[in-house]
């Protein structure tokens, strides 16, 4: 028997409320690999399936969220993986169609787990989490089209959050000038412990403005905002340079012209981290491994249990959770 936090669907309201439960490895879904799993975390994905209508993710209740793991192998099937080999898993739609990781036992496609890599523990992967292996995706876009750090300014929007916390920890440690915009005044020395060197206030850069292009300004840019805020950073690129876009915390329409596009050869380069092809993804936790400082990362880092998750997945989606949230299965 283990524990995991498990969502049901009153019959009457359609409503999804969670709870701790006990369950048997026969209650588990198929797969060719079982996880005993140690640390997991939350995202704003993992907010929506907490959420009381599973934010449409859900399809099927009972249900365990949670779209990221680490831990141990107990069983396998496939010969890649034999028991007690560390690994991690994000994305895959784990934890919104498919049982997640907040849940003590976990059994997976072979597909979709990745080896962990040499120098991350199991606790420091899911400090970095989707979040974090998103922000690394879009480092390593910006880096693939020319990006440098003698190229000048990168911009990170949302700083504060769980993708903006890594990204900036990130292009800091790489060397990269690091200008972090966040509508919460009270977190400017957390960014700049993470290696901001400019707080850039967010209703300085949140509204459209009817020229298509301003001075160029910005090497490169992680946003996680989208809406006006992606508008106006769009033409405040330099020539040339390129804006990975991971997020749409400001909504989902851009309201810009491709002025920038065609006179500044702005590049805007999607990010996606659910369905990444493997040879990326292990690129990417390799690069994480190494060009992450484990100081920052534990500089963000709050420490929680499967029960404040019902509390964390409200927060998250009203904005309020800084950093990186680490879930101890075992606590």
């Amino acid at each position: 028997m283990f524990k995991a936090l498990v969502m049901t669907q009153d019959a009457e309201t359609g409503k999804a409320s969670a709870a701790i439960q006990e369950l048997d490895l026969a209650d588990l879904p198929e797969g060719e690999v079982t996880v005993a799993v140690s640390y997991s975390t939350v995202n704003y994905k993992d907010g929506l399936c907490l959420s009381p209508k599973g934010g449409g993710l859900v399809r099927k209740y009972p249900h365990v969220p949670g779209i990221d793991f680490a831990g141990t192998v107990e069983e396998s099937s496939d010969p890649r993986y034999k028991p007690g080999d560390k690994v991690v898993l994000t994305g895959w739609r784990v934890g919104e169609a498919h049982w997640g990781g907040y849940s003590q036992k976990a059994r997976v496609k072979a597909d979709w787990l990745v080896p962990l890599p040499e120098g991350l523990d199991e606790r420091h992967a899911m400090a970095v989490g989707t979040a974090g292996f998103t922000a690394m995706l879009a480092v390593m876009a910006l880096e693939d089209h020319g990006l440098t750090p003698g190229n000048g300014p990168v911009l990170v929007t949302g700083a504060a959050g769980g993708v903006g916390s890594v990204a900036t920890a990130i292009l800091a440690q790489l060397g990269y000038e690091v200008a972090a915009v966040t509508g919460r005044p009270e977190t400017a020395d957390y960014l700049k412990s993470l290696g901001a060197t400019q707080i850039v206030p967010r209703e300085d850069i949140n509204e459209t403005v009817k020229r298509p292009l301003e001075s160029e300004t910005w090497a490169g840019c992680v946003d996680a905002v989208g809406g006006d805020m992606l508008a106006r950073v769009l033409g405040q690129m330099k020539y040339g340079a390129s804006v990975s876009a991971v997020g749409l915390a400001g909504g989902a329409a851009l309201p810009a012209t491709v002025i920038p596009f065609l006179l500044r050869g702005v590049n805007l380069l999607g990010i996606d981290s659910v369905m990444q092809p493997y040879d990326n993804r292990l690129r990417a936790w390799q690069r994480i491994a190494t060009d992450l400082p484990m100081q920052r990362l534990d500089d963000m880092v709050h420490p929680a249990t499967l029960a404040d998750l019902p509390q964390l997945g409200a927060d998250i989606l009203a904005g309020q959770v800084k950093g990186r949230v680490v879930v101890d299965l075992n606590a």
